[in-house]
């Protein structure tokens, strides 16, 4: 089996240098953003820690897509599942543990 072959049956065959250059040039700006927003106090303290969400979200997705390759097309469906099914566990491990931490802290308090 060529190597073509193969990433054409993992769905990697559109992989090209431009798509890697781009998703640099997309981390890296959103990098600069983020490092500006914490820097410099043009804005207040609430706008840059949205604005820092915003560019780390934006972040992710630039990191998914560019570099990890995953998209809405049908060969990449069981990644995206398997993905949003880690960001669920993810979220309910976290969120149990703030609120049991927090249970805890008020019953001691």
């Amino acid at each position: 089996m060529s190597q073509e072959n193969h990433n054409e049956n993992m769905g990697a065959a559109h992989i090209s240098t431009k798509n890697y250059i781009i998703g640099f040039v997309l981390a890296v700006v959103l990098t600069l953003v983020s490092f500006g927003l914490v820097m410099t106090d043009v804005v207040s303290k609430g706008t840059a820690v949205i604005g820092l969400f915003v560019a780390a979200v934006l972040q992710m997705l630039v990191h998914l897509h560019y570099f990890l390759h995953l998209d809405r097309s049908s060969e990449q469906r069981w990644n995206v599942i398997a993905l949003a099914f880690t960001a669920i566990l993810l979220f309910v491990f976290v969120a149990g543990t703030i609120w049991v931490m927090y249970t805890l802290n008020s019953r001691m308090m």
